[in-house]
């Protein structure tokens, strides 16, 4: 069996930053001189190929077609290698993730995010286990030579995460992630355990690449005493052809004729609303409380247990994929891609 093979891909981000020896300020990180700059890589038998973008970003700059940018370069050399590792910002590094699940389908091989709270040049950085644990994971094969983790992965902080399970959670702590309604894909200490009942196994026989996002979207966070006169505007479905609410608990809401009809009126003209929970645990259970049930009545779209960004990323892939409001319903009802717990 030939050794493994992972393209480490380098989109911007802290990670990527080393301190200049003449001036001390930080400077992008040289790819060229990866093995001088982290000697550890060295006692791995993978071969590594690297990849920077023509211009690293602050993942705050992170857009759709910067997304569609990373998956043209996964699928343009998914039979090269063994696995992918991409180096990304933190901040939206989440919804990049959940973005690449839903634009790279039926993936037999792993893409792994992972990114650092500290410059990789800095003493304490925590960028150098993030990156290496992250290569060995990319490379993992099983007894049969088939890739162990074959989805969209985010690692960071001994923790390996589902792509589009996963929110940042923290600026301060190297623990900046968490995935609260799905179990650790794997967790490294001494060796790599990995959870084999919570890996993502795909029924696309073949790799499918989406990179069309509709970004004609809205995210409303409710919050008590918020006037929805305000947010008119956005209820037009000649702007905005899909709507996602972030609703208190299990999905309700403050009661409002206006605002039913405001729902009704956009729904019936053929936009789509998809109900999420603010919560960051939890799930979106319609009907089970009276602040739900004009909800459940006007038909709007359960998220069930769905992350915010899993939920964007979801509602612009959907968008993109089909104008038929049928099939868009069907879409975003659906378990695509291990997004969703149904």
């Amino acid at each position: 069996m030939n050794n493994p093979k992972v393209l480490i891909i380098y989109t911007g981000g802290t990670i990527g930053m080393i301190n200049d020896p003449e001036t001390g300020a930080l400077k992008p990180f040289d790819f060229e001189s990866l093995y001088s700059s982290i000697p550890e890589l060295k006692q791995f038998d993978y071969e590594l190929d690297t990849y920077s973008v023509e211009e690293p970003i602050d993942s705050s700059d992170m857009n759709p077609k910067l997304w569609g940018g990373i998956a043209n370069t996964i699928f343009e050399n998914y039979a090269d290698y063994t696995g992918f590792v991409v180096l990304h910002g933190t901040d939206t590094m989440a919804f990049t993730t959940a973005a690449m699940s839903f634009m790279l389908q039926g993936l037999k091989k792993p893409i792994i995010f992972t990114g650092s709270q500290l410059p990789i040049g800095k003493i304490r950085t925590d960028g150098k286990e993030n990156l290496i644990t992250a290569i060995e994971l990319a490379g993992m094969l099983d007894m049969s030579g088939h890739s162990v983790i074959q989805e969209v992965a985010l690692y960071f902080e001994f923790q390996l995460y589902r792509g589009n399970r996963v929110s940042k959670i923290s600026t301060f702590n190297f623990e900046a992630f968490k995935s609260y309604n799905y179990p650790l894909l794997a967790e490294a200490g001494t060796n790599i355990r990995i959870d084999q009942n919570a890996l993502y196994r795909p029924s696309l026989t073949e790799l499918e690449k989406f990179t069309d996002f509709n970004t004609r979207i809205a995210l409303i966070k409710l919050f008590p005493g918020m006037d929805m006169s305000i947010y008119d505007a956005i209820f037009d479905v000649s702007k905005v052809e899909g709507i996602i609410l972030e609703t208190f608990g299990n999905g309700n809401s403050f009661s409002s004729a206006a605002f039913e009809k405001m729902i009704a009126d956009y729904m019936a003209n053929g936009g789509i609303v998809l109900n999420i929970t603010q919560c960051a645990q939890g799930n979106v259970v319609l009907g089970l409380y009276e602040t739900s049930i004009h909800y459940k009545r006007l038909q709007v779209l359960s998220g069930r247990d769905i992350t915010t960004e899993a939920a964007v990323t979801k509602m612009m892939y959907v968008l993109g994929k089909t104008r038929d409001p049928e099939e868009r319903v069907e879409l975003l009802s659906q378990n695509l891609c291990g997004e969703v717990t149904i």
